[in-house]
């Protein structure tokens, strides 16, 4: 039987549908009236309908000649709808009597009746008596109800349904416009489009004219009978010739193209669902692809610069630690910023497939172990964490450097005068100068040797100074400790043998000083006056030369202060100078009265007033020295302390508007208003607005360089670091991203599952509204006060509360006990929205391969385009089943998994 009748087994359709035809039906019982009006239009039906009434009845080996008579004894009328409907009717009556042939008439009237068509004015005695216009309106009724009535196209059936797939299939040629069933077709270019878009084998179109309709028509018609088995139906000279053909007459004719070709669009059908299909499984499983490599890259990445950043094995030098902060410095400002924005769009990615995914009924994606964006955000933490920490270790331990080479300089120059000071002191404690001595030399030698004694005591504080910077370099772990504590060592025994060697000369000299006289009384004041003051000198001098490192302008200050104390002492110590200098004048004045030869030098002591007057004038040189030195560490302080304020300045600014704007995007995130696109347009330019703030941070990196290179380590000025910059700077680009990337999983659910921008609305209306703490999530009771405002049962009954969990399981499958206003979206479009299935897939796959249980790569190649084609063949498994034959492909299987066990 013919592909377009009734299905199972001609059952009458269902009560709904029935009714929406009947009504369709009534509609077209204008048949009457429409006839009247034109006797052109009875010619063409006439024709068109005996035509195909003709195409059915040579089915039965049969056909007629006459429209209104061949029907009238009701015979071939029951035979054409045996043939249409695939069922049987009663058994016609056989007699030629009047009554025998309205009973067959009846019986087929009865018959179109049962299937739902209500025929008005329509009786079997006016068929009988051959009346023209009742025996087309009826065949017009049987051809609605077989033919055209069962149409459908997205929505639309009937004669609707027709039009729609004529426009469809016409709409990429050149002048055809199909609006209607009669002028659209006069020129012949509609027929001929039809027959080139399903067979281009069949019709050379580019070369036929618009002027020229009759050829146009000839040539559709011709085309039609010969190779499609459409029975030429209109004639090319009554469609052109008539101002408007008959609109019935043209319906009759191209349905029976729509039927001709209705394998062929069942069959485009299934193609195009599947290419759908596959399509977006290929674009996942790129998705999936980028994914796992930018996660693996940025795990790779963490792993590498993580040991790095623990490892805190200081370097020796204060050079080699520099390098190091300068290797952080770039670490921070180069390497870094790249790997947020790749953790950013990597959480965006994610977001987005599982969007796609759960939009398109596929499982959810399951990263490969270990790349989870909760590994990444632990990993990243991680990294964090030790760069924190990483940085305060090595600014401590610039710091430990810093103090640790002031110190050993110390030690230097503390040890080097020390050294200087006892070189040959050993040899001259040693001799045995006052075996041989007069009395006079004798008491010069003991005066000598208190003065000396006097000179030793004065150098204790020194040598105890040695060794405590020794002892602190020591407890600092300086890396050159041992070389400092031979040279301690060293200059320590020596200072006990120097005391031993004191001691064991005094002995001598005061056995020996009994048999001597007292020794010249100036020469000894002399001695005991200028050992102390050159001993101050030379304190002096060491204190003038005295290296210093201060981080503040009060530390400066101080020293300042005290240098000026020092300078204001300066008088006093002139005039002991010139008091000692006087005692050696007087002891000379002395002398010279008394005509006494003194010997070469004062017995007493080495310190001659050319010494005396040498140190004076190399501590009047080393004092303006000293002054200069301070005045630039003041400068240099000042210009620290204006670093200091221009930092604070700034950093007072930025570091309150970051949090105003993290305070604004969480506002923004909730009360998103206006379409999504108008609020994805708004955020766009929310971000550009941040983005533009961005040299406002760099200026603020610049000078915070500028503090670190000048080794300054505080700022009172501001509660601000440049590491509460970074983390807030970041953390608002990510939230901007995040929100953004919100709305865009929202234009994504609204437009794959229909929802309208009022729905979009009213669904944020209702989030926000029990939304009360602005988290921007609901919790359990919030979302079931949710589910009731919108008239779900979920009240706290047995039933209420099963069906409130089921509803939690789907929009938190994670039991986080939070549900995201895009769980909710999705919740509540989910289960209304139709969506590609797997069974609807496998159906697809079924049509392609002829309705068997396998299909064939010849078949796949020939239905799909070549990229799908390949991508479906490479995934399918053999198929097993009891009628394979070789290279026989399982598409269920394949199907199944594109969408998971749980969709079957």
């Amino acid at each position: 039987m013919v592909d377009y009748h009734m299905t199972s087994g001609g059952a009458p359709p269902h009560m709904g549908q029935l009714g929406q035809d009947q009504r369709y039906m009534e509609q077209e019982e204008d048949w009457d009236r429409d006839l009247l009006l034109d006797p052109a239009w009875e010619k063409q039906q006439r024709k068109t309908f005996t035509a195909w009434c003709n195409s059915h009845l040579r089915k039965a080996g049969t056909q007629i000649e006459n429209i209104d008579e061949d029907f009238r004894d009701g015979l071939k009328l029951m035979l054409l709808l045996e043939v249409i409907s695939g069922e049987r009717l009663p058994k016609p009556e056989r007699g030629k009597m009047r009554v025998h042939k309205i009973n067959n008439v009846n019986k087929a009237l009865d018959f179109i009746a049962s299937k739902g068509v209500k025929l008005v004015s329509i009786g079997a005695e006016e068929i009988v008596d051959g009346n023209t216009k009742m025996t087309l309106g009826m065949i017009w009724t049987i051809i609605l109800r077989f033919a055209i009535q069962d149409i459908s196209v997205e929505e639309t059936s009937a004669k609707e349904g027709l039009l729609l797939w004529c426009q469809r299939k016409t709409a990429p040629y050149k002048n055809v416009n199909v609006q209607n069933f009669h002028i659209s077709w006069k020129d012949g270019l509609a027929f001929n489009a039809l027959i080139h878009r399903h067979r281009p084998e069949l019709i050379e179109y580019d070369k036929l004219r618009k002027d020229d309709p009759v050829t146009n028509l000839n040539n559709a018609f011709e085309v039609a009978e010969r190779y499609l088995d459409i029975p030429k139906m209109l004639d090319a000279e009554d469609i052109v010739g008539t101002l408007r053909p008959d609109e019935k007459a043209i319906m009759t004719y191209v349905s029976c193209f729509y039927h001709a070709f209705s394998g062929a669009q069942k069959a485009e059908t299934a193609a195009n669902r599947i290419c759908k299909v596959l399509a977006v499984n290929q674009e996942n499983e790129h998705l999936m692809e980028d994914y796992e490599k930018l996660a693996s890259d940025l795990l790779e990445w963490i792993r590498r610069t993580i040991p790095w950043l623990e490892n805190r094995v200081p370097e020796k030098t204060m050079h080699d630690m520099q390098q190091k902060l300068e290797d952080f410095r770039d670490y921070r400002r180069v390497h870094k910023p790249p790997k947020v924005q790749e953790k950013c769009q990597l959480e965006i990615n994610f977001n987005t497939l599982q969007t796609k995914l759960r939009l398109s009924n596929r499982p959810a994606f399951m990263p490969s172990e270990g790349k989870m964006v909760s590994d990444i955000n632990n990993g990243w933490q991680h990294l964090e964490q030790a760069e924190k920490g990483f940085e305060e270790w090595l600014l401590n331990a610039i710091r430990r450097l810093e103090r640790l080479d002031h110190l050993a300089e110390k030690f230097r120059q503390k040890a080097l005068i020390h050294e200087a000071w006892t070189e040959g002191k050993e040899a001259m404690l040693k001799q045995k100068d006052y075996e041989s001595a007069t009395l006079a030399d004798i008491k010069a030698l003991i005066r000598k040797h208190e003065a000396f004694e006097s000179d030793l005591a004065a150098h204790q504080d020194r040598v105890e100074q040695i060794a405590a910077i020794a002892q602190e370099l020591n407890e600092l772990d300086y890396y050159d400790s041992p070389s400092v504590n031979a040279r301690c060592q060293k200059i320590c025994d020596q200072w006990d043998l120097l005391g031993s060697l004191t001691h064991t000369r005094r002995e001598a000299l005061e056995v020996t000083e009994k048999q001597l006289e007292a020794i010249d009384q100036l020469y000894l004041e002399y001695a005991k006056r200028a050992a102390p003051f050159n001993n101050w000198m030379e304190g002096a001098m060491e204190d003038l030369q005295d290296m210093f490192i201060v981080h503040t302008i009060e530390e400066i200050e101080g020293l300042i202060a005290a240098h000026e104390q020092f300078k204001s002492t300066l008088p006093d110590a002139d005039r002991e100078r010139e008091a000692i200098l006087g005692i050696q004048n007087e002891a000379q004045k002395i002398a010279d009265y008394s005509h006494i030869k003194l010997a070469s030098g004062n017995p007493y002591t080495t310190v001659t007033p050319q010494i005396i007057n040498s140190k004076w004038e190399k501590v009047q040189q080393l004092v303006p020295k000293r002054d200069g030195a301070l005045k630039g560490e003041h400068d240099k302080q000042q210009s620290n302390e204006h670093l200091r304020l221009q930092f604070a300045s700034l950093a007072n600014v930025v570091g309150p508007w970051i949090q105003a704007k993290m305070e604004e995007i969480g506002r923004i995130a909730i009360e998103l208003h206006g379409t999504l696109e108008d609020q994805m347009t708004h955020l766009k330019q929310y971000e550009q607005s941040v983005i533009n703030y961005k040299p406002n941070i760099d200026k603020l990196e610049q000078q915070h360089q500028l503090i670190q290179e000048a080794l300054i380590f505080d700022n009172k000025h501001t509660n601000y670091t440049m590491e509460h910059i970074r983390v807030g700077w970041e953390h608002l680009l990510t939230t901007i991203a995040r929100t953004s990337n919100e709305v865009e999983n929202q234009i994504l659910t609204r437009d794959a599952k229909g929802i309208s921008q009022e729905q979009m609305h009213e669904y944020r209306a209702s989030f926000n509204h029990f939304d009360r703490d602005h988290t921007g999530a609901l919790g359990p009771e919030e979302f079931k006060a949710c589910l009731i405002s919108l008239g779900y049962d979920v009240e706290n009954d047995r039933q209420g509360d099963a069906e409130f969990n089921r509803i939690m399981a789907i929009v938190d499958p994670n039991n986080t006990g939070m549900v995201t206003f895009q769980a909710f979206i999705d919740f509540m479009s989910r289960e209304t929205t139709d969506t590609d299935t797997a069974d609807q897939v496998i159906a697809s796959f079924k049509v392609l391969a002829g309705d068997k249980n396998y299909i064939t790569a010849a078949e796949l190649r020939r239905e799909l385009p070549p990229d799908q084609a390949e991508y479906c063949i490479a995934r399918m498994a053999p198929y097993q089943g009891p009628d394979a034959v070789p290279g026989a492909l399982d598409y269920m299987s394949f199907s199944t998994a594109l969408y998971g066990e749980s969709d079957l």
